[in-house]
């Protein structure tokens, strides 16, 4: 299973996100983790990035809903305490159970 974490520096969010995903992967053979950032407009719109953090799993963002706009932004989850900059730990256990 391959995770990417897109993110761009202005985003203080993406490190919370880095910390859920190398705890995750930890000890996971099956699991790479590569972090890429995203620091052009022109780079967003390549990518297809959907805000930092957004975390791909085999290729696909299991959080997008709807038609997330593209460009460099904080992305905002909705997680069961309220929006957040980050999708919580459970929410990230299950977009990797259902991937």
């Amino acid at each position: 299973m391959d995770i990417t974490l897109l993110y761009f520096d202005g985003c203080p969010n993406w490190k919370l996100a880095d910390q859920r995903v190398t705890q995750i992967a930890a000890g996971r053979a099956d699991i790479t983790v590569t972090r890429r950032l995203v620091d052009t407009v022109e780079e967003a719109e390549r990518v297809g990035f959907h805000g930092s953090p957004s975390i791909l799993v085999n290729g696909v963002d299991p959080f997008a809903q709807g038609d997330p706009g593209v460009g460099l932004a904080c992305r905002v989850y909705a997680t069961p305490d309220g929006p957040a900059g980050a999708p919580s730990a459970e929410q990230l256990h299950a977009a990797l159970t259902d991937a």
